[in-house]
């Protein structure tokens, strides 16, 4: 069933005439087709957003409107229109020229990639006024640091000099906008713009989202997260397996979701009250030896002519067994090079780890070898951890030996246990992981983890870059496997509300530091830092409602 709900749109836009009209989108790849049969318009005004899961074909409908949907992309539709006007037949057409950047701005997902590190950001967004406009050298100039001011960037002539390696993760995008609206287009598609930065930096975001929306700014925004669709958007259309199967007012939506992968979507997302341990857990008692303790830890990264970089101060922690301990703080606050100190990976300037009641960092790995089975690592990228040559078995092969020698049947029927173990049938096990859905390849990297039969697993940022379902299944995993393995655990992530859902205690990081460590219940009852308040604020400030 596809549902559809007309009423209760943004005043001011439900009577304007759509910018963009789609009528019966199909794309194809191949004999694959990715968008069957899409129909929707942005109204002038409106921010119109299209959510899905990863794979939904939200992101090709989009791009659709740009003529980028990808190399061997076959376009078929009734009509693509910009204020009335047919947009061109052929991506290749010349025509897309007057229209990219001028007409329709693209705001893309990862600034980092987008923008070229080499290049200071002036000459970012002078490129992008250069192609749109006439204005001479000094007129451009004035209008990058406009840009700049207006997409709420401080110190614009300064920001305005550096390069995109030296900005924070939500000045970049930040930047990315102000590229955007460089020919003031009569349309924005925002890519999922949010889904790359901690919660601190989305609601930023968000609110500039907001105020060029204020300003008649119209929107097209595409993201799986339903908490930033519920503070922007003024309607939904919910996509998936290449049709829209739903469109509502974002009140209604919310309120009462009537197609089954809408109810999936909003029930998958994470919930900040439902911590894995008691409401009023209490920190290990200081009797109990703990699995794994960090010492006062210091780690400061130097580079020539440049001040070093204190990524982590004096920090320190104990982990019990049979506890689940969150680490949460936004980006570059310090929490994976503590992860790198934890495992061994990084030597601190000062300070000690002790594990299973040695020396663990610094230590030499002679002494750690025989340890190191007994530490499992779900790293948050598990593609590019992965020898994308070897197949899934015999990556888990490698973990399950470690080193020893074992019969091949042996070997085929711990590779099977070790996919059923997280769910995967050992039909996978001769795949290659490029051939994985990213679910999947988590669920992979939790197996790999796990296969030494280790007693501390260490998670850092294991689902930030799935969608909201895949997400809410691979938590789901982890927590049972914590629970039914008896393991401690470190998960370490930027969403408090993913931290809350697992852990016992939760332990707060700023700038190097770790500045706060509570029972999860108290620390949302009552946070003492200014830095978990902040956290607090931007997750109360995204969560559904």
């Amino acid at each position: 069933m596809i549902t559809t709900t007309n009423t209760g749109a943004d005043p001011d836009a439900r009577g304007a005439p759509p910018v963009a009209e789609v009528e019966d989108l199909r794309v194809s790849f191949g004999d694959f087709e990715a968008v069957r049969g899409v129909t929707f318009e942005v109204r002038r005004g409106e921010c119109l957003a299209l959510v899905g899961e990863s794979g939904s074909g939200k992101s090709v409908t989009a791009r659709s409107l740009l003529g980028l949907s990808g190399e061997g992309a076959r376009i078929e539709a009734n009509a693509l229109r910009l204020d009335g006007t047919a947009l061109p037949a052929r991506s290749g057409d010349s025509a897309w020229r007057a229209i990219r950047g001028a007409r329709i701005g693209l705001v893309h997902q990862d600034a980092l990639v987008a923008l070229d590190p080499l290049r200071p950001v002036w000459r970012e967004v002078e490129d992008a006024i250069r192609l749109h406009s006439d204005l001479g050298r000094e007129a451009r100039r004035a209008r990058v640091l406009e840009l700049l001011a207006r997409v709420g960037l401080e110190e614009p002539a300064t920001i305005a000099r550096r390069r995109s390696g030296q900005l924070s993760g939500g000045q970049r995008q930040r930047v990315l906008i102000a590229a955007a609206l460089a020919g003031d287009p009569e349309l924005l598609i925002a890519d999922e713009p949010t889904s790359s930065v901690d919660q601190a930096v989305q609601a930023q975001l968000i609110t500039l989202f907001e105020t060029l929306k204020a300003d008649g700014t119209t929107i097209l925004f595409i993201t799986h997260d339903l908490g930033v669709v519920q503070r922007l958007a003024d309607r939904v259309a919910v996509m998936s397996e290449g049709l829209i199967v739903e469109t509502a007012s974002t009140e209604q939506l919310f309120r009462q979701p009537e197609h089954r992968v809408t109810r999936e979507l909003l029930a998958a997302q994470p919930k900040s009250s439902s911590g894995s341990g008691s409401p009023d857990a209490e920190a290990p008692a200081d009797a109990t030896p703990p699995i794994l303790e960090v010492r006062g830890v210091s780690k400061a990264f130097r580079s020539v002519g440049a001040p070093p970089v204190r990524a982590v101060q004096e920090a320190s922690f104990r982990l019990s067994r049979g506890e689940t301990l969150g680490i949460v703080g936004s980006s570059g606050s310090g929490k994976s090079t503590l992860a790198r100190i934890a495992l061994g990976l990084e030597r601190p300037d000062a300070g000690s780890v002790v594990f299973l009641g040695e020396p663990w960092t610094p230590a030499p790995e002679r002494l750690r070898r025989k340890r190191r089975p007994k530490l499992g690592y779900v790293p948050q990228d598990a593609l590019s951890s992965f020898d994308p040559r070897r197949t899934t078995g015999e990556i888990l092969a490698d973990a399950l030996t470690a080193g020893r020698s074992t019969s091949a049947r042996a070997n085929r029927a711990g590779i099977s246990a070790a996919l059923e173990q997280v769910g995967l049938d050992a039909s996978i096990a001769g795949l290659r992981p490029l051939h994985l859905s990213g679910g999947q390849r988590q669920r992979v990297a939790i197996a790999r983890a796990l296969a030494p039969k280790p007693e501390v697993l260490l998670c850092d940022e294991p689902v930030s870059s799935l969608d909201v379902t895949v997400q809410a299944q691979v938590l789901t995993l982890i927590q049972r496997l914590v629970d039914e393995l008896g393991l401690a655990c470190l998960f370490i992530s930027h969403d408090l509300a993913v931290v809350a859902q697992l852990s016992d205690r939760v332990a707060v990081m700023s700038h190097g530091e770790l500045v706060e460590t509570a029972p999860v219940a108290e620390l949302f009852r009552a946070p003492n830092h200014p830095a978990s308040r902040a956290l607090l604020e931007a997750h109360k400030s995204l969560e559904v409602r």
